[in-house]
């Protein structure tokens, strides 16, 4: 619903219209407006009259007016976002991509033999082409010196309407105010002063070889591009969101750098100046940084060298991505049969260093477990609850990842018919959302004593009565959506409050943790790798899954190892679980990096 306009009187007790412009949309209407300032949150108009029922009669046409002036507001932003920078490959190839069509326009008229266009001619040739005929009669040097006289003065306004209809044809919103968008209509300029002296030179009889014009790189419709990789992939299947929301995020950035070039198209430079502007991306971005494109974060990582980047292994997880997508369009015909190919992202991996996450030592794990979150049940609200106590309880037991103890149902704890052995089951269900890392990670994994100790069981009777399918955590649950990585951002500033402040110690450092413990308790690698979820390559445990490991080992090989898991130093006697739920409000120093 569109906000109502209101008639205000001036302190003259003139009227005038007054709307309020949606948050949204403030930005776009002052770039509709052509205004000066950033964005525009009220529309006025004067009515020009002090007379009520005058007012009301002008307002009409006014509120009509505002309204256009809100759809295209709308439709700018439908169309595209407007980008305040662009990179010197997309310049070069709008430039590139200028030179060439009008030197191409000049061989349509060499080849028709034209001297004068007629309406016709005119009609098929496009903006570019029309260019090199700015009247009936071709005057190459008159347009020249034109040309040359605005290129020695910086005058780009020479140039503006090539500029736009070249943003245009390359599906490119740019803010006409920003460097770039000066640094692009000089390079403009520049080729147009190029080109004309090259046709001045055919004129005199000089062969001049007419460049191919570059691909214009938007999508449109069923073009093979790797943005249309991308809704291809997600529509294949449903996926974790974080994946999807890595996986988008990382083609964005490649777009915002190159334009969103067609999978057939992309090359080993591509990948290698995409990899080098992730190399420069700043670690820490606050204010103007957290919107900013890649271009802009490459460009303010250059400008300051000593600030830190993110690591190998970011750049890394970005490349992948992108090249995942690129390697699915590929796959799923968005490349001809006819057109050879090649990955373009191969071995442009930049090595890693070893990673820096530690498994916590005793005191650590004595200071998390002796707060008031498990010696009294005080649940800051962040904690999502439950899930606050348990997921580092069965962290610290059972070394899964966060998302594979969301994922649990009642259902998948359950008791052994022959040993008694309570068991939790790790297993997929795609279509309630519960997924897992690797097929590897599919397994079961029996019930530490501590647990049991510590009530767990008893959670799990009192969340049955919710139903056998009800989920074990339900406020980080699968469909509870974002509610997991909120969780991890919460526990990383729980960390700094209680008074773990290594960086380097996260929530992942319980598997770290865990996974220490089990080479203690056994010696049997693969019957370790199995428990873990992991494969280290020399191991076959990838070939078990929950039900294979039972047949394998058996339950009561399984429990004698998970219950000698311990941890020397760490004294549970003071935790309390069951039923100390409670809400604790506060506020919590504010944490980096420490949401895995």
């Amino acid at each position: 619903m569109r906000a109502l306009m209101g008639l205000i009187k001036d302190r003259h007790g003139t009227y005038y219209a007054q709307q309020r412009v949606p948050k949204r949309l403030q930005e776009a209407v002052a770039r509709v407006l052509k205004l000066d300032k950033p964005r525009l949150v009220f529309l006025k108009r004067s009515l020009g009259t002090k007379a009520t029922k005058e007012a009301n009669t002008r307002a009409k046409p006014v509120q009509m007016e505002f309204d256009r002036t809100l759809e295209r507001a709308e439709a700018l932003l439908a169309a595209k976002p407007v980008r305040k920078s662009l990179s010197a490959i997309e310049i070069r190839r709008m430039t590139e991509f200028y030179y060439a069509s009008i030197l191409q326009s000049d061989d349509l008229d060499r080849q028709r033999g034209l001297v004068r266009l007629s309406d016709q001619d005119r009609a098929s040739l496009n903006r570019f082409e029309i260019d090199a005929h700015s009247s009936d009669e071709f005057d190459i040097g008159e347009i020249l010196d034109l040309a040359q006289e605005a290129f020695a003065n910086a005058d780009v306004s020479h140039v503006r309407a090539e500029v736009a209809d070249l943003l245009e044809t390359f599906g490119i919103s740019l803010d006409e105010v920003c460097a770039d968008y000066r640094k692009l209509s000089l390079a403009v300029l520049q080729e147009q002063v190029r080109a004309y002296r090259d046709l001045q030179r055919r004129s005199r009889g000089e062969p001049v070889t007419t460049p191919m014009a570059g691909k214009v790189t938007h999508s449109s419709g069923q073009s093979g591009t790797l943005r249309d990789a991308l809704e291809g992939w997600k529509k294949e299947r449903q996926r974790p969101e974080g994946t999807e929301h890595e996986y988008s995020r990382a083609v964005e950035m490649f777009i915002q750098l190159h334009g969103n070039l067609s999978i057939q198209e992309l090359r080993r430079s591509h990948a290698r100046v995409f990899r080098e502007a992730l190399q420069l991306v700043p670690k820490i971005r606050r204010g103007k940084l957290l919107k900013a494109s890649l271009p802009e974060l490459s460009e303010h990582g250059r400008q300051h060298p000593t600030a830190a980047r993110v690591s190998p292994g970011t750049v890394n997880k970005q490349l992948g991505a992108v090249q995942a997508i690129a390697g699915w369009g590929h796959h799923n015909g968005l490349v001809p049969d006819d057109v050879p190919w090649a990955d373009p992202f191969s071995e442009m991996r930049l090595e890693e260093d070893q990673s820096d996450r530690a498994p916590f030592d005793a005191r650590d794990l004595q200071t998390i477990f002796d707060a008031p979150l498990f010696t009294e049940g005080r649940v800051p609200e962040g904690g999502k609850g439950n899930a606050a106590i348990w997921l580092p309880l069965l962290a610290l037991f059972a070394g899964a990842r966060q998302a594979e103890y969301a994922g649990l149902r009642v259902s998948d704890i359950r008791v052994d018919d022959q040993t008694r052995a309570p068991l939790m089951w790790f297993t997929r269900d795609l279509k309630a959302g519960r997924r897992l890392k690797t097929k590897t990670s599919e397994r079961v994994v029996p019930v530490h004593p501590q647990l049991v100790k510590v009530g767990f069981l008893g959670y799990v009777a009192k969340r049955r009565a919710a139903g056998e399918h009800a989920w074990l955590l339900p406020t980080v649950a699968p469909d509870q959506k974002g509610a997991l990585r909120a969780w991890a951002k919460w526990w990383g500033r729980y960390l700094d409050n209680v008074g773990v402040t290594d960086t380097n110690k996260v929530f992942h450092s319980f598997r770290h943790g865990f996974q220490d413990a089990l080479r203690q308790a056994t010696p049997d690698e693969e019957l370790r790798d199995a428990l873990a979820g992991r494969s280290n390559g020399k191991s076959v445990s990838r070939r078990y899954g929950a039900k294979a490991m039972i047949e394998r080992w058996g339950v009561k090989t399984l429990k004698q190892a998970i219950d000698k898991i311990e941890y020397p130093g760490l004294d549970l006697s003071r935790v309390k679980t069951i039923g100390m739920v409670e809400h604790a409000r506060g506020t919590m120093k504010p944490r980096k990096n420490r949401t895995k």
